[in-house]
């Protein structure tokens, strides 16, 4: 007996020496499985990058939503009084099929699956995704045994409508691993999806078969890294504006399409961009097949707008002269003829002033005379047509310059046979406006990593090789500013109230497909590419209306200009561009103020004419807006920051986006409510204020300001008790 239990004994201690030392046994390794039996993993999702504008107003972001899952392992309840598993599967997707987007019978096949394959768990795939937080009540407050939530990352587009070509949208898919992770389907959101993407953290633990974590277990966490933020040139105010105007247009003259740019003439930052029709890219509801974005990836006739650049041509070779007088009507080429806008018939013989003000075809025939085709031609190439920009977007359509036979030549001269987009017109016009300078347009202002506050990619204001002298731009301008004011101008309808502006209507054919072209006042292209104000122009405004719905007592720059005048207007107004005495305004250039005293800085730039405003009255300058070199008009506003306590100004009147610069410098928790300009302040001006000051400013639209001025006079002047 002894020998016996003896022997089962050592036995039995060699095969705990020997899974001891090896950590296998039956050829299984031990800790393996008990890590598949125990071990538990689970993932910390990343949130995708948010694409903001250029003020940090958030334009895409990841929101919380919740997803549904099934419990299907009756050992989860144990012997738990109340289940933790679906019990009744039948009962259950009949139920649930009133609450999600899911047939009973497929709720129920994916039930009965995990019941039959012992899974876990399972989910109910896109219709189980994205659940909103009520929803989410409704079905718990039905306590259907084994029907959990968990927090997930769904897609929000907070503005709607906004630039929807653009920015484009992300759909959750589910990768090869079965997990769902949103995917850049459209706009900004599919080229920058890679950098949009963020990597997904983990947790890892050991817990019972309950979900329990074990006494003394140790828990490795891995951080989730969250997607690049993507910083847009876009301002949401002005986009806003854009988006409005085109809006009411669309509803008043219900035109097959629109497109709109507004940039920054000093720059080249896209500051707004639409198109019509549009989508809501939360709901993707009016998509259509079009998916391009047709600012840069579609191309068109541009119409008379093209003469900005054939009069830019004739005055740099010298051979403009505004008093210089020709026969308007008809203009023969071989066996073509070219007829001025109002049928042929023409204004009689007419200074060449006055025929670009009329926008006479004629007009644009003979100056060609006087440039040589090969020179015309050349001229048209530098100012970017016939090759893309250089966008910071994919798919950039390039155009055509046709120069094969001498009529091409001369329908390019007013617009017509020549195909360009509505980005390269913008790119030619900053030459223009900034004194033969062309810049390159751009819309991504910088990329930057959240998790680390990282600057990946910042893009800077790009010069392209001058096409044209100072001289020229500089009397262009002011041809482009007789257009809007002479009696003979076609573009008087495009005058602003309190600002100057300039540019040229167009009124393009649209091309069949056949070879020929529609006929007819509701189905041209209307367009006007402009700048304002005059004096030092700040914004480049293209606005193109196709085939609206005009009445007979209408004419077709009609809802191009409703859409220029409101959105220009209400723009330089944001941009606290002031519209008295531009006459004699010069721009500034703002200089190095940093590391030299305060007040002496603020004494100085006041001097130039400029409004200052200090946050921190002491000592050195240790922040400026704007940068050094930038050029600002007369009356402008200029921030300096300093060192000490901060005093809270008077924001009564402030534009959204000088509070924003503000609330960035002064690193105060500014709450900002609704848009527009400052009505309302909690704190009084004056007030010494800290980091946690609770500060409330209510913005209000100019004519809900006005508005309350005259409810408050009527109040003022009621007899008191």
């Amino acid at each position: 007996m002894f020998l016996l239990y003896g022997g089962l004994f050592f036995v039995l201690l060699s095969r705990f020496v020997f899974i001891q030392v090896t950590g296998t046994a039956e050829g299984e390794v031990l800790a393996s499985k008990a890590d598949d039996k125990y071990g538990r993993v689970q993932e910390i999702p990343a949130n995708r990058g948010n694409i903001v504008d250029r003020n940090g107003e958030v334009i895409a972001e990841d929101t919380l939503s919740y997803k549904m899952i099934a419990i299907t392992r009756a050992e989860v309840s144990g012997n738990s009084k109340v289940p933790r598993h679906v019990v009744d599967p039948e009962d259950t997707a009949r139920i649930l099929a009133e609450y999600i987007d899911m047939s009973e019978q497929e709720i129920l096949e994916i039930l009965n699956k995990g019941i039959e394959k012992d899974k876990y768990q399972v989910e109910f795939g896109k219709a189980g995704r994205d659940i909103s937080h009520k929803k989410m009540l409704e079905i718990k407050s039905l306590e259907l045994p084994g029907i959990q939530f968990s927090q997930d990352l769904k897609r929000l587009y907070p503005n709607g409508t906004f630039a929807s070509h653009l920015i484009g949208f992300a759909l959750k898919e589910e990768n090869k691993d079965g997990e769902a992770i949103a995917v850049g389907k459209m706009g900004l959101e599919y080229i920058y999806d890679k950098k949009l993407t963020g990597v997904p953290g983990k947790v890892e633990y050991h817990s019972d078969t309950k979900g329990f974590l074990l006494p003394n277990a140790s828990k490795m966490v891995t951080e989730a890294q969250d997607g690049y933020d993507i910083h847009l040139t876009l301002d949401k105010t002005i986009e806003n504006f854009l988006e409005d105007a085109m809006n009411k247009a669309e509803e008043k003259y219900n035109p097959e399409k629109m497109t709109a740019i507004v940039a920054n003439a000093k720059t080249g930052e896209i500051l707004a961009m639409a198109q019509r029709p549009t989508f809501e890219p939360n709901t993707r509801e009016g998509l259509s097949t079009n998916w391009l974005n047709e600012a840069i990836e579609q191309t068109i006739e541009p119409g008379s707008t093209m003469k900005i650049f054939t009069l830019a041509s004739a005055i740099e070779e010298g051979v403009w002269n505004p008093n210089d007088q020709f026969k308007s009507g008809t203009y023969k080429v071989y066996d073509r003829k070219i007829r001025d806008h109002n049928d042929g018939v023409g204004w009689g013989t007419i200074s060449y002033l006055e025929g670009f003000q009329r926008s006479s075809n004629v007009s644009m025939a003979f100056l060609l005379n006087k440039i040589g085709d090969e020179t015309f031609i050349e001229y048209i190439r530098r100012f970017g047509f016939g090759e893309p920009t250089g966008i910071d977007l994919p798919n950039e359509a390039s155009g055509i310059v046709n120069d094969r036979y001498p009529i091409n030549i001369y329908t390019t001269t007013y617009g017509q046979g020549v195909t360009v987009t509505p980005i390269q017109l913008i790119q030619g016009m900053t030459a223009i406006a900034n004194e033969g300078t062309m810049l390159q347009p751009f819309v991504i202002d910088k990329i930057v990593n959240p998790n680390t506050g990282e600057v990946v990619d910042d893009n800077e204001p790009v010069e392209k090789k001058s096409p044209i002298s100072a001289s020229t731009a500089n009397q262009v301008k002011e041809v482009l500013a007789s257009t809007v004011t002479s009696d003979h101008g076609t573009a008087q309808r495009f005058k602003l109230n309190g600002y100057t502006s300039a540019g040229k209507t167009g009124t393009a054919q649209i091309p069949k497909g056949d070879g020929s072209y529609f006929w007819g006042r509701q189905l041209f292209l209307y367009s006007f590419l402009g700048m304002a104000p005059v004096e030092d122009p700040q914004l480049i405004v293209y606005v193109a209306v196709q085939k609206p719905k005009i009445k007979a007592t209408e004419v077709g720059s009609q809802p191009v200009s409703e859409i220029f005048n409101s959105v220009t207007e209400n723009s330089l107004k944001y941009l606290n561009i002031e519209p008295e005495n531009l006459e004699l305004s010069k721009p500034i250039k703002m200089p190095d103020l940093i590391g030299k005293n305060v007040l002496d800085s603020q004494m100085a730039l006041e001097t130039q004419g400029l409004k200052t405003v200090i946050i921190g009255q002491l000592d050195q300058v240790l922040e400026q807006y704007p940068k050094a070199g930038t050029s600002v008009i007369s009356q402008g506003t200029a921030f300096i920051k300093g060192s000490g306590e901060i005093v809270l100004p008077n924001f009564a009147g402030w534009s959204k986006r000088n509070l924003m610069i503000y609330k960035s410098l002064s690193g105060l928790p500014i709450e900002i409510i609704g848009d527009g300009f400052v009505s309302k302040q909690s704190l009084t001006a004056g007030s010494v204020v800290t980091s946690d000051s609770p500060i409330v400013v209510q913005l209000s639209s100019p004519k809900e300001i006005a508005e309350n001025s005259v409810v408050e006079e009527e109040l003022e002047e009621l007899p008191q008790d």
